[in-house]
C-alpha cells in the first residue's frame, strides 16, 4: 500500500465491490468481514484481502476527505468547537486554541508532548 485510500468505514461489505476497492472495517463487522474489526479490506481477484493495521499507517478516507492514522487504534482528528459568547474572551480564546492544538496532535501534525 504505497498511497492508501479507503472508500469509507463500514461494518457490512458492499454488495458489488469494484476490484481494488478498499474499506476500513467498523467495530461490528458482518458477513465476509466478520472477525476483522478495525482491519483494512481490499477487494482483489473476486475476494477480500484483509490487512491488520500497524502503528504509523495513514490512509485517506475518500468519503470524508480526512486523513486518518493508526496508533494503537484508528485516530480521526475532531474539529474543535468555535468559541461563542461569554464575558471573558481571553478564556474562550485559550480554550479554542487548546482544542485546536489537541486536534493537530490527534491528526499527527504535531508531536505529543
Amino acid at each position: 500500500m504505497l498511497h492508501p485510500a479507503i472508500e469509507g468505514e463500514a461494518d457490512d461489505p458492499p454488495a458489488a465491490p469494484a476490484v481494488g476497492e478498499t474499506w476500513l472495517i467498523g467495530s461490528t463487522p458482518t458477513g465476509a468481514w466478520a472477525e476483522h474489526a478495525g482491519e483494512l479490506a481490499s477487494y482483489q481477484a473476486g475476494g477480500w484481502i484483509f490487512t491488520a493495521p500497524r502503528d504509523g499507517v495513514r490512509v485517506l478516507d475518500c468519503s470524508t476527505g480526512q486523513d486518518i492514522r493508526y496508533r494503537g487504534g484508528w485516530l480521526r482528528p475532531a474539529t474543535p468547537a468555535e468559541p461563542t459568547g461569554g464575558a471573558t474572551v481571553d478564556a474562550e480564546a485559550r480554550a479554542a486554541i487548546a482544542d485546536l492544538v489537541a486536534a493537530l496532535i490527534a491528526g499527527g501534525l504535531l508531536a505529543e508532548s
